[in-house]
C-alpha cells in the first residue's frame, strides 16, 4: 500500500494527535489523566502514552498510578484497525475495530483477547469525539457470560 492511501486509512484517528490532559471517573474513583498520540515507525502505528493519578479516596484507599502503553496498527489483512494496549497491571488487551459512526466521532473496539485474566472476560473502549479539542473515552468489562459495564469514562482536552 502506498504512503497516500495508508494516510487516507489513518484519517479517523488523526485527531487524536497530540498532548491530552482530563479526568477519569470509575470503579477505582477519580483521577488526573494525561494522554499523549503519536505516529511511530514510519507512521505505521498510532502509540498512545496514558498516566492516570488516583489520589487516596473512599473507593481507592491507597491511591494508584495507573499507566498503559497503545499502539493502533491496520492490518491490511484484515481490512481493520486493531489496537493493543499493555497495562502496568500485565494486562494485554488486543482490539478490534467494531465500528467507527457519525462521520468518525464515534470509534469503538471490542477484544479478541485478554492476557493475564481468566478465560471469557471481555473489553470494550469508545472514543467519542466532542469537538476539534475534547473527546471521551469509556473502558468497559465484561466477565464471563455477562454484559459490558463500565469501569472508567475519561474525559480530555487537547493541551494548548
Amino acid at each position: 500500500m502506498n504512503q497516500d492511501k495508508r494516510q487516507d486509512v489513518w484519517a479517523p484517528f488523526r485527531f487524536f494527535v497530540g498532548s491530552w490532559k482530563g479526568t477519569s471517573e470509575g470503579c477505582s474513583g477519580t483521577s488526573i489523566t494525561e494522554r499523549n498520540y503519536e505516529f511511530v515507525l514510519d507512521g505505521k502505528f498510532l502509540q498512545a502514552r496514558n498516566r492516570s493519578i488516583f489520589k487516596p479516596q473512599k473507593k481507592n484507599l491507597k491511591g494508584e498510578i495507573h499507566e498503559d502503553i497503545g499502539f493502533f496498527s491496520y492490518d491490511d489483512n484484515r481490512k481493520k484497525f486493531v489496537l493493543r494496549q499493555f497495562h502496568v497491571e500485565g494486562f494485554v488487551n488486543q482490539y478490534v475495530l467494531e465500528s467507527i459512526v457519525d462521520d468518525g466521532r464515534i470509534i469503538v473496539f471490542v477484544t479478541e483477547s485478554i492476557e493475564n485474566i481468566p478465560l471469557g472476560w471481555r473489553a470494550k473502549e469508545t472514543y467519542n469525539v466532542l469537538n476539534n479539542d475534547e473527546f471521551t473515552e469509556i473502558f468497559e468489562l465484561a466477565a464471563p457470560g455477562k454484559n459490558f459495564e463500565v469501569y472508567t469514562k475519561n474525559h480530555l482536552r487537547r493541551k494548548k
